[in-house]
Formats: C-alpha cells, structure tokens, sequence
C-alpha cells in the first residue's frame, strides 16, 4: 500500500515548485534523496518530514505556508484516502470517514464530528498537550482546516461557505484567515472547528462508488474499536503502527526515531503508562488479526506473513491465546453470521 504521509510530501514538494521555490535545495537541506523519495518501501523519517516543512517555509518565506498549501491541495494528491473520500456516497459519509482515516496523513490532530439540528461540527483536536511548540504541526492544522473546506466544492461542485470557523489561537493574519476560510474567523480560546449547514450533511456526491469505496477501506482501515487512545504517549504509538501497518510491524528503535527520541526513552515514557512496547504491539497485531479475518479474503499464511509471523504455527498459537480459539475456526465463525 502507498504511504499517504510520504504522497502529502510529494504533493507539498509539487506545490513548492509551483511557487518558483527550488524542490532541489528544501530536498537537500532535508537530507532526502530522490531515491528516498521514490522508494515505496521506505517511508521518511518524521524529522524529514518536518525537515521538509520547516525548509519550504523558511525558502517561501511564507508563515502561512500550510494553509496556502491546503487551498491549493485536491484530493487527488492523497492517493488511496482521497478515492475513499471521492467514493462516499453523501457528505456526511465522505467528511465521517475522512475523519476515520486522518490518522494516515498526520499523527499530529484527530477529526471529530458532532451534529446539531441545523448544523454539524468538524472538530480538530490536537493529540499532544504541547502541540503549539511545533511550527509544523501548527502548518498541518491549518491545511486541514482549509482543505476541508476547498474540498468539499469539489464533492458537491459548488463554493461551501462555513457557517462559523472557530481559531483557537490569536493571530495577527486575520485578513487572510478571512479571506481562505470563507468568513469571518472567531477566535475561540483553544477550539478549532467549522460549522456548516446540515443541509449538506445528506447531499449525494457524484463520483459516489460504494464497490471501490468498500476495497479500498478493507485495504487501508483496518477494524479498530479497541486500541489505546490517541491521547495518551501509548495512543499515539498504537495509530502510529495501525497507520504503518503496510509497512509490516515497525521496530521499537525506529517508531522511537519517529518520535525523535532513544529507544530507552521511549520505553522510560510508556512504563510511565504502566505498559510497555511488546503489549502494544500485541494489541496492534490483534486488532489487525481479526480485522483481515474477518475481510475473509485473505490466506492465513498471508495473514501471518503480514503480522511478522515466520511460520504459521506461531500465528496460530498466538491467535488461540488471543481468541481461545484458532484463526481458521474464526473465520469460518465470521462466515456462519
């Protein structure tokens, strides 16, 4: 499976050289490669990633540089997600599962939704108390915001104008806040969200494909009800797996590089949480277990292999423990309802 959040990258690199900046210079001060660039296997680290944030901004000179980027952003550039979203059949389905699936393209904000009798909400909630530190994770959050908004012209081929767009921070660019968002922006003390009419919520999108939207989820969302939350340093190293899980099940020493920070320390910040990294990835593995069962179209030997299991036997033994019973009787389980 492609690697959404190296395809946002491809697509901030394409958007820098539509802004005459040299794609060139931001790869090289970002230590990538085209070879890095252009290898599926290999996903960037998250220090390239922000590298590459931090140097197109600096390069634009741009302080605004996320949100220029988001207006210009189509969903075509996130791939695989960006075909679900086309896929949906209303609005709502689109915006409830692009919501679902944030969690691809950034670790850095969750996507909640809530509903009124004349409206809905689409909250963006920071995962990290001290997210305001970071100026690339204040350039994601405000790509979001914007995308959100442009994109949903293009699912309903008319220019949507938000209700009310809430900004949880002060800011001296109101103007241009102004100006993308389609409104006057409120300042909301720490609250970032946009309201829009409900009666959106049930229009029909036309490039609705339930066949291909229904594939696509198998292959990129595996089920997941059970998992630590987000909020918490475990959480956050539970999605990161869960959204890397193509990738087969990342090492200890590089989700710790990742975070930018040692193996040791790493370890010393979930025992904190009273857990550790092999019970994480336990429950990963479980979680994605069942979920490829349950598709029923994928050969347990596959299954196993897709879990870092080198025999079958291991996969099974695990699954028993796991579920008391063993994976092929839980399939034919999920077949007999």
């Amino acid at each position: 499976m492609e690697d959404q959040q190296k395809r946002l990258i491809l697509s901030l690199l394409a958007y820098a050289a539509q802004r005459d900046l040299s794609v060139e210079r931001i790869c090289r001060l970002s230590n990538i490669t085209m070879a890095d660039l252009s290898d599926a296997a290999k996903p960037l680290s998250k220090k390239q990633v922000n590298d590459v944030w931090l140097n197109a901004m600096q390069l634009s000179g741009d302080s605004l540089f996320g949100l220029h980027f988001g207006e210009s952003l189509q969903l075509v550039a996130l791939g695989v997600v960006g075909e679900v979203i086309k896929s949906s059949r209303t609005v709502g389905e689109a915006i409830s599962i692009a919501a679902s699936l944030v969690h691809l393209i950034t670790a850095d904000f969750n996507m909640q939704i809530t509903a009124a009798e004349d409206l809905f909400t689409i909250h963006f909630v920071p995962v990290s108390p001290d997210w305001q530190q970071s100026p690339v994770t204040l350039q994601m959050l405000h790509l979001l915001m914007v995308f959100t908004i442009h994109e949903l012209d293009g699912l309903l081929l008319q220019k949507i104008r938000p209700l009310v767009f809430r900004y949880g921070l002060k800011t001296e660019y109101t103007k241009e806040f102004n100006r993308v968002a389609r409104c006057e922006i409120s300042i909301n003390a720490g609250i970032f969200a946009i309201d829009l009419n409900k009666i959106f919520w049930n229009e029909p999108i036309i490039t609705a494909n339930y066949e291909l939207q229904q594939a696509l989820l198998q292959k990129i969302a595996p089920e997941d009800n059970k998992g630590p939350k987000g909020e918490t340093f475990q959480g956050r190293i539970y999605s990161y797996l869960m959204a890397n899980s193509y990738l087969g099940m990342v090492s200890l020493e590089d989700i710790a590089a990742n975070f930018d920070m040692s193996p040791r320390t790493m370890q010393r910040k979930l025992k904190q949480e009273s857990v550790n990294f092999q019970q994480i990835t336990d429950e990963v593995r479980k979680n994605l277990a069942i979920s490829y069962l349950k598709a029923g179209n994928v050969p347990l030997k596959q299954v196993s292999y897709l879990l870092g299991y080198n025999e079958l036997s291991a996969f099974t033994r695990t699954f028993k423990r796991w579920m008391g019973i063993t994976p092929g009787q839980y399939m034919k389980s999920q077949l007999a309802q």
